[in-house]
C-alpha cells in the first residue's frame, strides 16, 4: 500500500468521524431535554409528586413527612385511587406488594409496573395496619 493511499484513507475515516460528531453535537443542542419521569425528593414532604394516567390507569404519589425523627420519608401511591404498597430497598430503588420480583428506580416506575403487572384487575382495598410479627398470635 502507497503512502498517499494510506493518507487518503486516514483523512477520508477523520473526516467521517468529524462529521458524525459534529451531526450528534447539533442534534443535541437542538431537541430539548426529556422531562425527568421519577418523582424528586426535593419537591418536599407533602407535596404532590406526580399524577398521571398510565395504560387507562390514575397513578398519585404523595412524599410524606417521616413520622419521628431518624426515621425517612414514606411515599403515599395509589392506582385509581386505592393505596399501592411500596417498600424501599436497601439498594434505593423501589418494589411493590403488586410486583415483588423487579426493582424500580423511583416510585413512579414501581407504581407503572405494577399497573402492568395488575392488567385489567383492581388493587384490593387495604383493611386496617398489617400486625407485627411480636403481636400475632401463634
Amino acid at each position: 500500500m502507497s503512502p498517499e493511499m494510506l493518507l487518503s484513507r486516514r483523512g477520508a475515516a477523520l473526516a467521517l468521524l468529524g462529521a458524525a460528531t459534529t451531526t450528534v453535537a447539533v442534534l443535541r443542542l437542538r431537541s430539548p431535554a426529556a422531562p425527568d419521569p421519577q418523582p424528586r425528593a426535593q419537591a418536599g414532604p407533602g407535596t404532590a409528586a406526580f399524577d398521571e394516567t398510565y395504560l387507562g390507569r390514575r397513578i398519585t404519589g404523595v412524599l410524606l413527612p417521616a413520622a419521628a425523627p431518624g426515621e425517612e420519608d414514606v411515599w403515599q401511591v395509589t392506582v385509581d385511587g386505592r393505596p399501592l404498597h411500596l417498600m424501599r430497598r436497601a439498594d434505593g430503588t423501589y418494589l411493590s406488594m403488586v410486583d415483588h420480583y423487579d426493582a424500580y428506580p423511583g416510585p413512579l416506575a414501581a407504581a407503572r409496573g405494577a399497573v402492568v403487572e395488575l392488567g385489567g384487575q383492581t388493587l384490593r382495598a387495604h383493611e386496617g395496619r398489617p400486625v407485627p410479627l411480636r403481636d400475632r398470635k401463634a
